[in-house]
């Protein structure tokens, strides 16, 4: 007949986190003569809680479990268990720091970030949005509207580049009444644009090809493109956020 009496219990109980009782009047072969002089088998694990009253067992410091280790709620997740999985320092609170742009071109920049500056990163938008979408559901509203927001966001990324957004709305508005400055004004949109781009360090647009496709129709799209090349030469950054100046 099986009884209790002769059974060894392996672990103590309760020193585990999950709280079960110690039972009684039952050796633990811990205490037992000799436990500490007996040759390490292969295979066989020492069972003695490593919580155990920080106890250590053949000289060797116990190991936290994986789960209840130390930094978790016990018996649950592990707190940290994702944060420690990444590479990197914490995160520190608000903004997130601005990504490293690394170096423009085969030469790099000209000139320090501190030296040439800084200025305002401006909106990616679809092409063909910008071409044909928008003017459409506007009534042919919207190409002066691009225009003008167009102007504004290169004058902001590079203060270098002098222009009056107001001013160039007006030319492309009633300019047509004297002829001339529309064209001056599309003329000196795709300068702009280059000059924007020879600052981010990007490969730079042809003024005069944006000038013929502007007179066939087709300069917002060709310039929308263009733009957003110049925007995308900062991963990471958002719309009206500061990115350095590299030339």
């Amino acid at each position: 007949m099986d009884t209790d009496e002769g059974r060894t219990t392996l672990t103590k109980q309760s020193a585990t986190p999950h709280g079960f009782p110690e039972p009684h009047g039952q050796p633990d072969v811990h205490d037992q003569p000799g436990w500490s002089d007996r040759p390490h088998q292969p295979g066989l694990t020492d069972q003695r809680d490593p919580y155990h009253s920080g106890t250590e067992s053949h000289g060797r410091t116990p190991e936290p479990h994986p789960i209840d280790g130390p930094g978790t709620s016990t018996g649950g997740f592990p707190i940290y268990a994702f944060r420690e999985s990444l590479s990197g320092p914490a995160p520190e609170q608000g903004y997130p720091a601005t990504p490293d742009y690394g170096t423009p071109g085969p030469h790099g920049p000209s000139g320090s970030v501190e030296d040439l500056g800084a200025g305002m990163l401006g909106k990616h938008r679809n092409p063909l949005a910008v071409w044909v979408g928008l003017p459409l559901i506007t009534l042919g509203v919207y190409p002066f509207v691009w225009v003008y927001r167009t102007n504004r966001e290169l004058a902001e990324y590079d203060q270098r580049i002098a222009v009056n957004p107001t001013l160039s709305l007006l030319a492309f508005l009633i300019g047509w009444v004297v002829i001339v400055p529309p064209f001056v004004a599309a003329w000196r949109l795709g300068a702009r644009t280059r000059a924007a781009q020879h600052a981010a360090g990007v490969p730079e647009t042809n003024p005069a090809l944006a000038f013929v496709l502007f007179l066939i129709g087709f300069g917002p799209l060709f310039l929308q493109i263009e733009l957003n090349r110049l925007w995308s030469r900062y991963p990471g950054a958002v719309e009206g956020q500061q990115v350095p100046l590299y030339r």
